[in-house]
C-alpha cells in the first residue's frame, strides 16, 4: 500500500509506543496528524525524544479524547485513524478507575463516533493482552474468553466492545489490534523492563559494572510475552494495510513467554551489576487480580497480513538497555512509578 497519499491521524502520539507508530508511517511517506493529550507546558511526550527532522513533518495538536467535539475536528480529512490513546497503568487503575472508564471507554466511543461521522476508511482499535486475564490455555489465541481482573483491564475490554459494535451496527471499518507486552526505547520505568534497568543503573540500585545494591520488585513468577517497539509499530501498519482485518481483533506478539525473574536476571547479568533482588510489597498485585501468564498465538496476524516480529528479544533488551544506561536522568528509580 502506498502511504504517501494517506491521511492519518494517531491517537496517543506521545505515548511509548505511539511516537514510534509516528514515526514508523512518516518513514512511509504518509501525512500524520499526531494527537498529544493537552497539557499547558505544550509539552509532547515523546514526541520530544524523537529527530526533529521526523517531527517537523507531522502536524501535532493537542487535545483530549474525552471531547467529542475535539475529536470530530481531529479525525475531518483523515483517511485512516490508529487510536492508542488510554490510560494504561494497571496499579494507578486501582486509585482511579473512573478515569480509566472516562479515557478509554467513553473516549473510545468519541473516537468511533468522530470516525463514523467523517467518513474514515480505516480504524486501527488498539486493546491489549490484559483482557485475556490469567491464561487459561496458553498460547493464547482471539478465541480465549475475556476477564477484566483490573480495573484496568475491564475498561479496555469495553473500549473491545464499543469499537465491535460500531463495526457490527454501523459498518464502520475497524480492525482490533491486541497487542501483548512490549518494550524498547522510550518506555517509562511504569513498565517492568525499564524499571528494572533503570533500577540497576542508579545509585540506589547497583552501577553497572559491580556496584552493590537493591533491585526492587513484586511478584517474579509471572510470565510475559515481550514484542520490541519497532515490531509492534510495524503490527499496527500491517494490520491497516489489510484488507483481511476489518471487522477482526488480532493479536500481536512473539509466541515466547518469560518470567519476570527470569528477565531481571538477565538483565543483572547484562549491565554486569550485583544488585540483590528485594520483594517490594507495594509493587504486589492483589492477589485475584494477576495476571499469571500472558503468551500469543500470533497465528491469525501472520496469516492475514503477513507480519511477523523482527527483532530478538535478546536484541531489544541490548537496546533498551543502551537506551536508559544514555537517559538514566529521565528516570525517576528512587520511587515506585505507578
Amino acid at each position: 500500500m502506498d502511504w504517501k497519499s494517506k491521511k492519518v491521524l494517531v491517537t496517543g502520539a506521545g505515548g511509548f509506543i505511539g511516537s514510534h507508530l509516528c514515526e514508523e508511517l512518516v518513514s512511509l511517506g504518509a501525512d500524520v496528524r499526531a494527537m498529544i493529550h493537552y497539557n499547558s507546558s505544550n509539552y509532547w511526550g515523546n514526541l520530544e525524544l524523537v529527530d526533529k527532522k521526523t517531527v517537523d513533518k507531522m502536524e501535532v495538536i493537542a487535545g483530549d479524547v474525552r471531547d467529542p467535539f475535539f475529536m470530530r475536528k481531529a479525525v475531518k480529512e483523515c483517511d485512516y485513524v490508529f487510536h492508542l490513546a488510554a490510560l494504561i497503568a494497571i496499579p494507578y487503575s486501582y486509585i482511579a478507575p473512573k478515569d480509566f472508564v472516562d479515557t478509554n471507554v467513553n473516549g473510545t466511543l468519541n473516537v468511533m463516533q468522530a470516525s463514523l461521522e467523517e467518513g474514515v476508511k480505516k480504524i486501527v482499535h488498539t486493546s491489549t493482552s490484559e483482557v485475556y486475564g490469567t491464561a487459561q490455555y496458553v498460547p493464547i489465541d482471539e478465541s480465549h474468553p475475556l476477564q477484566g481482573q483490573s480495573p484496568y483491564s475491564a475498561s479496555k475490554i469495553g473500549a473491545d466492545k464499543i469499537a465491535e459494535s460500531y463495526y457490527l451496527s454501523f459498518g464502520l471499518p475497524i480492525a482490533t489490534l491486541r497487542p501483548f507486552n512490549t518494550f524498547g526505547p522510550r518506555q517509562s520505568a511504569r513498565a517492568v523492563i525499564p524499571t528494572i534497568i533503570s533500577q540497576l543503573f542508579s545509585e540506589r540500585g547497583g552501577k553497572a559494572g559491580g556496584a552493590e545494591g537493591k533491585l526492587n520488585l513484586g511478584s517474579l513468577i509471572p510470565v510475559r510475552d515481550f514484542t520490541y517497539v519497532k515490531d509492534t509499530a510495524k503490527a499496527f501498519v500491517a494490520v491497516a494495510e489489510s484488507s483481511k482485518t476489518v471487522g477482526i481483533v488480532v493479536n500481536s506478539g512473539t509466541g515466547e513467554g518469560h518470567t519476570i525473574g527470569d528477565i531481571a536476571n538477565s538483565l543483572i547479568s547484562i549491565t554486569k551489576s550485583k544488585a540483590e533482588i528485594v520483594k517490594d510489597n507495594k509493587r504486589i498485585r492483589p492477589e485475584k487480580s494477576e495476571v499469571m501468564k500472558l503468551i500469543c498465538s500470533n497465528k491469525k496476524i501472520k496469516e492475514l497480513t503477513g507480519w511477523k516480529p523482527q527483532v530478538s528479544f535478546e536484541q531489544g533488551l541490548g537496546e533498551t538497555v543502551d537506551y536508559i544506561k544514555n537517559n538514566i536522568g529521565r528516570y525517576k528509580t528512587d520511587i515506585y512509578n505507578l
